[in-house]
């Protein structure tokens, strides 16, 4: 029996992680509605402000890596309060209007969101062992909240209550500070933990990068990105070119991402009861291919919404499927992190491309057709990957699948 100290902390815990979530998102899905008015201000061009959506994916991919590395020196908890630090100099930079600094703040703003979006599923993986799917499903929800909330927020802010572009991106400054304080006391509670943590840990010769399934979980993570920061980006566009309006275009996106949000939560808590997560990449895959099918087709806007909606479920399921797949696909913490760490880099690089293929495809045939389907291969392409990722292994098992183990049952 745990101690009923252990329980508080672990619900300490918890809210931490929660709080953390809340931001991981709003920086970066609260641009799309405002390029207008930073173009306008600035004077930037359509693919220099293409680049704002991109620059914080490429800092995931180029970051991601060393996450695992900075936390088995500082500790995890520590890692993510320097994460939350860098992440709100980015959002205050890029909110000082300067040409400059939106571009060094957006930058800096991806690399805090990616130092705590690699070491978050460690954290989930050591602190609640038996209950992966649960905590995981908690903490994605709570992103994809806020990830719905600031696209919807974006233009209230900066027009009805006359913020303009740069306070309505600085503001989320204040739902940051709310986080960290919530996260301090993670610190003080674990700096002991963490010393017994730095004792040998049993180290594998063999590198991550080498496991088949490592890569299937990867590709997994980051095709569904690809398609989300793609829709993300240019759903507005895309839904403007069959005929709604620019705010019903806006607010379409915020139904996306709150379709999802049921998704989100249940997902993780179903993969860790299966014996196996093959059927939910069928799933995933067979509702995300309907989605952009439909868009493609077009046709009234009651079909365009059930399409939005089928996405939504999509890649509400997906994001959160994935980072459950990397806590069931590890067999202890340290390799959470580093198969978080491989996911999320490569995987984010990948999902860089994306939107800028979608612009530059546009640019090129003046028609969304060929952009969407491109993105009906790469569900196809993501359910592939699935498949191979919810398999019951390790990412170093060799052979036969092992049963479900401690770090994947629920309490």
């Amino acid at each position: 029996m745990s101690s009923p100290l252990k329980h508080t902390k672990n619900y300490l815990l918890l809210i931490g992680i929660i709080f953390v979530a809340f931001n991981l998102r709003p920086a970066i899905t609260s641009v799309g509605p405002l390029v207008n008015s930073i173009r306008f201000d600035t004077g930037i061009s359509n693919g220099v402000a293409g680049l704002l959506t991109t620059i914080p994916l490429i800092a995931f991919g180029l970051v991601s890596p060393f996450a695992p590395r900075l936390a088995k020196k500082i500790g995890n908890e520590m890692s993510v309060l320097i994460g939350l630090l860098i992440l709100g100099i980015g959002i205050l930079l890029r909110s000082s209007g300067l040409f400059v600094t939106l571009f060094i703040g957006t930058a800096l703003a991806g690399v805090g969101i990616a130092v705590c979006n690699v070491l978050i599923p460690g954290i989930v993986k050591k602190s609640f062992p038996n209950q992966v799917g649960l905590t995981t499903g908690i903490y994605t929800f709570s992103m994809a909240f806020w990830a719905g909330m600031a696209p919807g927020l974006s233009i209230p802010l900066s027009e009805s209550l006359q913020l303009g572009w740069r306070m309505s991106l600085g503001v989320w400054a204040v739902l940051l500070m709310v986080a960290i304080f919530f996260w301090v006391p993670q610190l003080t509670g674990n700096k002991r933990q963490n010393k017994d943590k730095a004792i040998p840990q049993p180290r594998r010769s063999v590198s991550i990068w080498s496991s088949g399934i490592a890569w299937q979980v990867t590709f997994f993570m980051g095709l569904q990105s690809l398609v989300y920061f793609s829709m993300t980006a240019w759903l507005p566009e895309i839904l403007q070119s069959r005929g709604l309006s620019v705010s019903t275009s806006g607010w379409m996106v915020t139904l996306m991402q709150f379709s999802g949000l049921p998704a989100n939560f249940i997902i993780p808590v179903l993969a860790d009861r299966l014996p196996n997560q093959k059927g939910i990449a069928w799933g995933i895959g067979s509702c995300s291919l309907i989605g952009i099918l439909g868009l493609l087709i077009g046709g009234n806007t009651i079909a365009l919404i059930v399409s939005i909606i089928l996405l939504g479920i999509a890649l509400g399921a997906a994001i959160s499927h994935s980072l459950t797949l990397i806590s069931l696909r590890a067999a202890d913490p340290i390799q959470a992190s580093d198969l978080s760490g491989m996911a999320q880099s490569v995987g984010y690089l990948l999902a860089a491309v994306g939107p800028f293929s979608l612009g530059f495809l546009f640019d090129l045939f003046h028609s969304w057709t060929l952009p969407l389907i491109m993105l009906a291969l790469v569900s196809v392409l993501f359910t592939i990957a699935g498949i191979g990722a919810g398999r019951n292994k390790h990412v170093f098992d060799s052979g036969h699948s092992h049963h479900k183990d401690a770090s994947s049952t629920m309490a």
